[in-house]
């Protein structure tokens, strides 16, 4: 093909390679453009959610899919020698830990993972801080979560500790020999315990994924001019 003094004749092994190349990219940029909206999409029913008031937590099992993001109320007594100390927590840059304790849900045989809220280590790592046990029935509120929290493996060693590294909901049932909803709960509701109780909303992460796709679709448009540039060439003037 001669277009404007120029000869453009690629190879048939060429033209195959910068297809699935082309091709290879534009679903990945598509993929990650799907991602966003996907996340997106989590993101918006988030917000719907955190204006809804807080519903009541059933006492039989539920489904986190459910139940998630949503602001719940339950009432049951906290179950205190049950604590665990989530570690590698921190707020405005100071390093402390989550305070996780199950509540036994009224009139029910079920229990419910609650967070309580933050506490700073303190300065001997070796003493952990104390914490205020809250007795007595209680009702709260708060934001469901997943209760899977996982920074790294917990041996079976740690588990049986009161520092926890991460979070596994089957494996705190075990530890603590209770059965629980499959959720944990944010508390928001104030106590009288000198927890920190406040809650970053978690962004979408949408423009992260939207770049990843500008990338993608960044280099199938490279293949495209590189494919053009390698197979052109200028006719010979003397022919």
């Amino acid at each position: 093909m001669n277009i404007l003094g120029y000869q453009f004749e690629p190879r048939l092994w060429s033209v195959i390679l910068t297809l699935v190349a082309i091709a290879v990219f534009s679903n990945l940029g598509l993929w990650q453009l799907s991602r966003a909206d996907e996340k997106q999409s989590q993101y918006d029913q988030l917000e719907q959610f955190a204006k809804q008031p807080a519903v009541l937590l059933p006492s039989t099992l539920v489904k986190l899919a459910d139940f998630e993001y949503r602001d719940v109320e339950v009432q049951g007594e906290f179950v205190n020698e049950k604590t665990i100390y989530l570690d590698n927590k921190t707020y405005q840059g100071r390093a402390g830990y989550h305070i996780i304790t199950p509540l036994r849900i009224a009139n029910s045989s079920l229990h419910v993972a609650v967070n309580r809220g933050w506490v700073a280590t303190g300065y001997d790592r070796s003493v952990l801080p104390p914490v205020k046990d809250i007795k007595g029935e209680v009702r709260i509120t708060g934001t469901v979560v997943s209760p899977n929290i996982k920074t790294f493996e917990l041996s079976d060693k740690q588990a049986d500790k009161q520092v926890w590294n991460s979070l596994s909901l089957e494996k705190y049932q075990q530890a603590l020999n209770l059965t629980l909803q499959p959720l944990l709960i944010l508390q928001k509701s104030k106590e009288d315990d000198g927890l920190i109780k406040e809650w970053h909303k978690p962004e979408s992460g949408a423009s992260k994924n939207i770049g990843y796709a500008v990338q993608w679709f960044s280099l199938a448009a490279t293949t495209i001019i590189i494919f053009i540039v390698l197979n052109v060439k200028r006719r010979n003037k003397e022919k």
